[in-house]
């Protein structure tokens, strides 16, 4: 016969009963003790004469209510988490499994069910998993005792060793934080995904893949933020060169002239705040993570593997999906955005400036090849061996230079020529259009520019 197992509730029914019926006794003291009704508790005599003990479980014992999911669907969640999402955290699972797999389940069954087959989320507290490695231990050695130590621990830290919570900004575009992640996001090559995200809404307001953390991916952040919102107030990076020039040894109190990066954002009127804690920029570092466990199965979910790719679905998909869920709506906000410059002041102000020196062949070496100055009708314009110059890369990569207060184009001097006046036969020679050299109203004074770069790194001299 089984063994009927009954609650400390319906045992302590079980055992008045049995005993009124087996020795008699008083019904109303018995039903006063039970807290129910006389007749309530001839019922339950009648019900253990005819029953026995059975008679006291629960009627819903052993049924499964009638949104209990399967044992199949159970396994077979257990499954695609194992296989096809085993890099998503589990929120971005549940999402996926009523997107993708048509499966409607709550994130605690998901939770619980990962849970008692030993499955953490890849991004998992440190206390999750100590308990998980414990419940592991104990399941291998069953009898174990639990051995307790009592250790009396000082909790209270000192103020330079803790990172209390601050509140976020006031105004949309006051401060937004910017860092680079490098993960194998695709393909089989690890890229940096740069990231800026405002601190006032926690909408990222730039995103740009690149295969290194790079001047170049800031740039084309920076000009997303341009173009979408206007120019912010303030940015805080790490303590990286791209944004700071000076060193652990060089490092001087006056940190307002800054790199490339850092002389754009000057004269377009932007503070950049540099720090070497992540926690002071918490909120990008926070999101760094949430993109992480988000964007990389996505992208192998759409089979994306070139960088072009990624890029687009960053800016078209994911990036306004993300605000959606986890951002603020921008329109609740006052803005501290300044109004977006034209393209052309984007274009030119986001450059890379190089001091150069004209050698006696009145032409300059850029990343190994020479260039000589020329004028809008393609004029050679020549200069004298030394004269001082700035070479500006424009975003969209094209080459001037500034020469006394001037601005010139850039032309290549080919290693060899490519139509010999003796040997080939004479072709028509093609029209050249003028060239448009835009006016020296743009940042791009030489003098300046070595101002500020000697200004924030002393012992360094461009010349």
């Amino acid at each position: 016969m089984k063994k009927v197992r009954l609650t400390m509730k319906y045992e302590e029914q079980y055992k008045i009963i049995k005993e009124l019926v087996d020795h008699g006794g008083n019904k109303k003291r018995a039903a006063l003790i039970l807290g129910i009704s006389v007749r309530q508790l001839n019922r339950r005599i009648n019900q253990y004469r005819s029953k026995g003990k059975a008679a006291f479980v629960h009627g819903n014992t052993g049924r499964l209510p009638v949104n209990c999911l399967t044992t199949e669907i159970n396994k077979h969640i257990v499954t695609l988490y194992r296989t096809k999402y085993q890099d998503c955290n589990l929120t971005h699972f549940v999402e996926l499994l009523e997107e993708i797999e048509h499966i409607s389940v709550s994130y605690t069954k998901v939770y619980n069910l990962l849970k008692d087959n030993y499955i953490l989320s890849p991004k998992p507290w440190r206390q999750t998993k100590r308990k998980m490695a414990k419940k592991k231990w104990y399941r291998d050695h069953p009898k174990q005792a639990d051995k307790v130590s009592e250790v009396v621990i000082d909790h209270q830290i000192a103020m330079e060793d803790a990172h209390p919570r601050h509140e976020r900004c006031k105004y949309f575009g006051e401060e937004i934080q910017m860092d680079a992640s490098s993960l194998l996001w695709f393909g089989d090559k690890k890229a940096h995904l740069h990231l800026a995200i405002d601190n006032a809404t926690g909408n990222l307001v730039g995103a740009y893949f690149d295969w290194q953390e790079t001047l170049n991916a800031y740039y084309h952040v920076y000009e997303q933020i341009l173009v979408n919102y206007g120019i912010p107030l303030r940015f805080k990076t790490d303590n990286r060169t791209v944004f700071n020039y000076e060193t652990a040894k060089t490092k001087a109190e006056h940190k307002d002239v800054l790199t490339q990066f850092g002389y754009a954002c000057k004269i377009l009127g932007t503070d950049i705040v540099t720090t070497s804690v992540s926690q002071a920029k918490g909120m990008v570092e926070r999101a760094n993570q949430t993109v992480q466990s988000r964007l990389k199965p996505e992208l192998r979910l759409h089979n994306i593997t070139t960088i072009e790719d990624a890029n687009k679905y960053l800016r078209e998909v994911f990036v306004p999906k993300f605000n959606d869920k986890f951002g603020q709506d921008i329109h609740k906000f006052e803005s501290a955005f300044a109004d977006s410059p034209d393209d052309e002041t984007i274009n030119y102000t986001l450059a890379v400036l190089s001091p150069r020196t004209f050698d006696s062949g009145s032409a300059i070496s850029y990343k190994n090849h020479y260039y000589q100055a020329t004028d809008a009708s393609n004029k050679l314009i020549c200069f004298a061996k030394g004269t001082k110059c700035l070479v500006i890369q424009a975003l969209d990569g094209q080459l001037l230079v500034t020469v006394d207060e001037k601005v010139y184009a850039l032309t290549e001097i080919p290693k060899n020529a490519r139509v010999s006046p003796d040997i080939d036969f004479e072709t028509e020679k093609k029209r050249q259009r003028k060239k448009y050299i835009p006016p020296m109203s743009h940042p791009w004074k030489r003098a300046s520019f070595i101002a500020q770069q000697n200004k924030a790194h002393k012992y360094h001299k461009f010349t």
